[in-house]
């Protein structure tokens, strides 16, 4: 006799299911040096491309693209100042997780070379 599954119990396995669908989705975001570089120099202050690039060293172009994947994903907000595009964080979570998990890495990392 096949088990039934009640009611509540579908609404908490699909309701874990999309909270893990878009944890994996903020994974997903994260899951380039780049974008992370990105972040983490946003979480400063807001700032445009050229102000970006003399931070980070890439292209122009992949600086672009990297760009535009976090603002269509809502993690950057963006703004026009003549013909400047000023980046900044919109989605502070992401923020906060990517500062989390880099500091304890740099952390982890300097107790090994301390070591």
């Amino acid at each position: 006799m096949a088990k039934r599954t009640s009611p509540q119990a579908l609404t908490q396995s699909v309701e874990s299911d999309a909270v893990f669908e878009s944890a994996a989705e903020v994974f997903r975001l994260m899951s380039a040096p780049m974008r992370l570089k990105i972040i983490s120099s946003l979480c400063n202050a807001e700032k445009n491309v050229g102000q970006l690039l003399a931070e980070i060293d890439t292209t122009q172009p992949n600086m672009s693209q990297h760009l535009h994947t976090l603002y269509q994903a809502g993690v950057v907000g963006k703004r026009r100042e003549g013909v400047q595009i000023f980046y900044r964080i919109t989605d502070e979570r992401v923020a906060m997780l990517c500062r989390s998990v880099c500091t304890q890495i740099a952390m982890e990392s300097e107790a090994v070379k301390a070591g």
